[in-house]
């Protein structure tokens, strides 16, 4: 999976090999590893989770040089993952400073996250960007493609709960997966201030092998705040 998703970066975006990357959700490194052959020496990667065992086990046994290579842990409250999490993700600032990074991505994120919390997502992103620098994220978006899917009952996930801005699987574990209405959210890229330069329907939806979750990829603006 981590090869697949760093050959799509390498084939929609581009890697660099000074990029400076934000892996937000990094996991279990599956992104890491196969990134960490693609930077040179000069470039820097830093993957955030909520799941302190993941981070651990990254920092202990990627075998990653620590000076460009770093795993923080953020204890964020989800349905699904982190019941007990202290920090409501809608209220999270990421702990880098303004324009940090040249890449960040965001893989099977934004589809664990209510809107409230994506559109704040967004922004953090927005802030730790460099101007020009770019977002390669995948999403479940419910737009007519997406919502036929979900009316034919053959997806999964099913996405059968209507939430404001969009669908829900469980309702009982709402960030479980969340599909979320295109309009409202190409509204909040750019109150973020990041352009949206592609989108690309995922096989949930679609007939293609490029991804089985939606993609889409921006840019951040000059003038992101």
């Amino acid at each position: 999976m981590g090869e697949d998703t760093v050959a799509a970066i390498e084939r929609l975006v581009g890697i660099r090999r000074d990029e400076i990357v934000l892996d937000v959700g990094c996991g279990l490194g599956r992104i890491t590893w196969p990134l960490s052959t693609r930077l040179g020496w000069r470039g820097r990667y830093a993957g955030l989770d909520a799941q302190r065992r993941y981070v651990d086990w990254c920092t202990a046994h990627l075998g990653l040089p620590p000076r460009r290579f770093g795993f923080h842990h953020a204890d964020l409250r989800s349905s699904d993952t982190n019941p007990a999490g202290t920090i409501e993700p809608a209220d999270y600032r990421f702990p880098w400073a303004d324009g940090t990074f040249t890449l960040v991505i965001a893989t099977s994120l934004f589809t664990h996250l209510l809107p409230e919390a994506a559109a704040h997502y967004l922004r953090e992103i927005a802030r730790t960007l460099r101007p020009g620098g770019h977002l390669f994220a995948s999403f479940f978006l419910a737009d007519e493609a997406g919502l036929a899917a979900i009316r034919s009952g053959n997806t999964y996930p099913t996405f059968s709960v209507p939430i404001e801005h969009g669908w829900l699987h469980d309702a009982a574990a709402p960030e479980d997966a969340v599909a979320h209405d295109p309009g409202w959210l190409h509204a909040r890229f750019a109150d973020a201030g990041l352009r949206i330069e592609q989108v690309h329907a995922g096989s949930w939806k679609a007939a293609t092998d490029l991804y089985y979750q939606d993609l889409v990829i921006a840019v951040r603006e000059r003038d992101a705040s």
